[in-house]
């Protein structure tokens, strides 16, 4: 219903906070021999853009011959995306999201124009996940530029990115991306519904909110329940494969769907060398991260049962005296380490160097002269810190972690029957572990699919149905 053009203005300037907030800026203007008003976030205003569409519609001699918005937007309104809006709050969560909000006496609702420019950091690639070849680029802040990035890669009509807003207040932007004809049609409506009725007031950590929100409630078990991204060319891929991506705006990571345990064996550094070198990797990646779970239990176990160690294994044996019991050490140093993770992402990098010497003097000389740390102790969680960094998932390591300390605990007070139900309950949690999207979290091998195993266990050369 057409409201008196002053009422309608003055909801509009309490609801946008005009006077109220610094950057929201207000400006009335004639429109042909009409008033009208437009509001903008002076942040995210594209002045060049803005300038030319409000020059084009002052240069209309007369409104009487357009009986709507409708009409006015196909004559005379010259930018691309534009629309025409009825509802107010929709059009102020636009206007939030950075379009311009434009009012005309005598009409009703408004027109949006999207005449925006967002502040965001120049495409380049990320920390983690760099390759030796291949693109350098990677996903950013700005959800519409990753968009582009993908069109750049993927240049067919079946790609689908579909929008949906999350949480009343926030009103993030997620786009669900998939390929029509290749995607899961049940999993991705079960995807659009977990996503519509996330209960969530405001989206303030991205990705992660979005996760937990849709996520099973599973707390007590660690294993990830979806697979990040922020190489482009890695979610090409996935998207190639008849998965589904879900692009959050204000982040640069991508979220994969579905997941399973083997996929985070897969690496991107494992399509950039030939398939041979490529299998190699997958295997190497593998088994360490095996070792990872199980090598500082297993040797606890093997050292504090000496009478089991016979030449030429007695390397293994601890040399030196120590005043610390040996799982209270391996224990220790696996705390100690996180404490040096989390000092270093505070560490500003002018004190960086200074700051891994005292690292590697508490950890290292130190430790040992006052026999806190036998040196066997150091080596294995050398080993242990040092694959942990061949996995590039940062939540699987610590999934790793969890379980290696929780064996450790197993095993010192049941010895080898402890290591064993340890061992007998992290294979639980695999298989009771429930991923946000998916046939189940040890799919091929629960349900059994040879094809799909084969692919994940070896890099197979590109074919046409493997590209």
């Amino acid at each position: 219903m057409n409201r008196p053009f002053a009422e309608k203005c003055r909801q509009l300037d309490d609801l946008l906070g005009v006077g109220r907030c610094f950057d929201m800026v207000s400006r009335e203007l004639y429109v042909g021999d009409r008033r009208a008003k437009l509001w903008v976030v002076n942040g995210y205003a594209k002045d060049l853009l803005l300038e030319r569409a409000v020059e084009k519609l002052q240069t209309i001699p007369t409104l009487a011959d357009i009986p709507d918005l409708d009409a006015l937007l196909r004559r005379y309104v010259t930018v691309c995306d534009a629309t025409t809006c009825c509802d107010r709050m929709q059009a102020a969560s636009d206007v939030f999201a950075g379009k311009t909000l434009l009012v005309v006496e005598g009409y009703d609702g408004g027109l949006l124009l999207d005449a925006k420019e967002y502040p965001t950091r120049s495409v380049q690639e990320p920390d983690s996940g760099k390759v030796l070849r291949g693109s350098h680029d990677g996903f950013v802040e700005s959800i519409m530029e990753n968009a582009a990035l993908l069109r750049r890669r993927i240049r067919d009509p079946a790609l689908t990115l579909e929008r949906v807003r999350v949480s009343r207040r926030s009103q993030c932007d997620v786009a669900l991306c998939y390929l029509e004809g290749r995607a899961d049609r049940k999993l991705l409506s079960q995807l659009r519904e977990k996503l519509r009725s996330a209960p969530i007031r405001s989206v303030a950590m991205s990705q992660e909110t979005i996760a937990e929100a849709i996520a099973p409630r599973q707390w007590y078990n660690p294993f990830p329940k979806t697979r990040y991204t922020e190489r482009p060319d890695v979610a090409t891929a996935s998207l190639m494969e008849g998965n589904i991506l879900l692009l959050i705006d204000n982040t640069p990571a991508v979220m994969l769907l579905p997941v399973s345990l083997l996929r985070f064996n897969e690496e991107i550094n494992d399509y950039y060398f030939p398939p041979l070198v490529g299998t190699y990797l997958r295997i190497i990646r593998f088994f360490v991260m095996l070792l990872n779970v199980i090598i500082t239990p297993l040797w606890y176990l093997l050292v504090t049962d000496p009478a089991g160690l016979t030449p030429p294994w007695d390397f293994l044996l601890v040399q030196g005296d120590c005043s610390v019991p040996l799982a209270l050490q391996l224990l220790l140093v696996e705390l100690l380490v996180d404490v040096l993770k989390l000092a270093s992402l505070n560490t500003p990098d002018a004190l960086g160097n200074s700051f891994s010497m005292l690292g590697a003097l508490i950890l290292g000389d130190f430790a040992v002269q006052s026999r806190w740390l036998v040196p066997e102790v150091l080596v294995y969680m050398a080993f242990v810190a040092v694959s942990n960094f061949a996995q590039h998932s940062f939540e699987m390591g610590y999934a790793c972690k969890l379980c290696r300390m929780a064996l450790l605990l197993c095993a010192f007070t049941l010895r080898w029957w402890g290591f064993a139900l340890g061992l007998v309950g992290v294979l639980v949690l695999m298989a009771t572990a429930k991923p946000i999207a998916g046939r189940g979290y040890l799919y091929p091998l629960l349900p059994f699919d040879g094809k799909a195993l084969r692919s994940l266990l070896l890099r197979r050369p590109a074919k046409k149905d493997n590209t």
